[in-house]
């Protein structure tokens, strides 16, 4: 019996070193991507583990998966941001390719000798045609409104069973403020109305055991209308503003090159016009004697040029 005991302890250790499937991490087992595309990748935690680190690590066993990025961390295709106030952690992957597909894990580090680390395990599948996909991973509504989300699933899952389900409390619709259609030809649409700020979050949509993950995020109504209302004209009022500017700078521009070209215009023409010398003599005028007037004058009415091509005459006289 003591042998049976120490075996099946030794069994179970081993186990628990290569399999972790744990409910203090959790996160959806089966994910399913389109070659070439994105995914974001939603891993949720027990509050205990708000201040430890996070990281995402890939590998069919547990105990030897190799850590792809720590939190706050990024590769080339991968990046790990932790959200303590929603205890939860999120793995955004990039331009997925067909190498990628395997076994990952959400992981928190506790530390300690003889402590593993605490994780969960989530399949992702990239192929050409993937087993289900959503036409938007990302959809925006506001509050008091609605939003639609169209998925899409293969031919292979039709007769599968086909869920919407959110995250935060791991609940399924539909329900009241849910309506869900299926055309049974491939195309799967979620219609939630009413929107509450609650609403917002993580959801996915799955058929059979394979899902998607889709991110809601809802808008103020009175926000949005404000913002709506007021970058408009803020925008048209700057650029009219500019265009004034402009308009003026330009003007001004061009009357001083006009300006220019008159006073040098003005200048050429001065030049052209003067003669050689700046004085000019004229109206020379002679008066001889008389015999009521024996010592006439001789008057010289002189003209003078000066640079600004105003004349100035002076009259000269001279006794003879």
């Amino acid at each position: 019996m003591g042998f049976y005991s120490l075996s099946s302890s030794l069994i179970l250790l081993v186990f628990l070193l290569f399999i972790s499937d744990s409910e203090s991490v959790r996160t959806l087992k089966k994910l399913a991507v389109r070659r070439g595309g994105s995914l974001s990748v939603p891993c949720f935690y027990d509050k205990q583990y708000k201040l430890n680190h996070k990281y995402w690590c890939k590998g069919y066993y547990w105990s030897s998966c190799g850590i792809v990025a720590y939190t706050d961390q990024s590769t080339k295709t991968t990046s790990v941001t932790d959200h303590p106030t929603q205890n939860m952690f999120t793995v955004e992957l990039n331009s997925l390719q067909d190498s990628d597909s395997g076994y990952y894990w959400c992981a928190v580090e506790i530390g300690g000798f003889g402590t593993p680390d605490d994780g969960n395990y989530v399949d992702l599948m990239v192929s050409a045609d993937p087993a289900v996909r959503v036409e938007n991973s990302s959809v925006s509504g506001q509050e008091g409104g609605s939003v639609s989300v169209q998925c899409f699933y293969s031919a292979g899952y039709k007769n599968k069973l086909k869920k919407w389900c959110r995250f935060t409390d791991w609940s399924c619709y539909p329900n009241s403020a849910v309506n869900i259609s299926d055309d049974g030809k491939g195309s799967f649409r979620v219609e939630m109305s009413g929107l509450q700020k609650s609403d917002a979050g993580w959801y996915w949509f799955s058929a059979g055991d394979v899902g998607v993950t889709v991110h809601l995020t809802i808008t103020n109504t009175s926000e949005a209308e404000i913002s709506t209302s007021d970058a408009t004209p803020l925008l048209n009022g700057t650029t009219l503003a500019f265009f004034i500017i402009l308009g003026l700078f330009l003007l001004l521009v061009v009357g001083l090159v006009i300006w220019t070209l008159q006073r040098h215009m003005l200048a050429t023409k001065r030049r052209s016009n003067r003669g050689p010398a700046d004085v000019l003599y004229s109206n020379i005028v002679f008066r001889g004697k008389s015999q009521t007037q024996p010592d006439q004058l001789i008057y010289f009415l002189l003209a003078q040029e000066d640079h600004d091509d105003k004349v100035i005459y002076n009259a000269v006289k001279c006794h003879q």
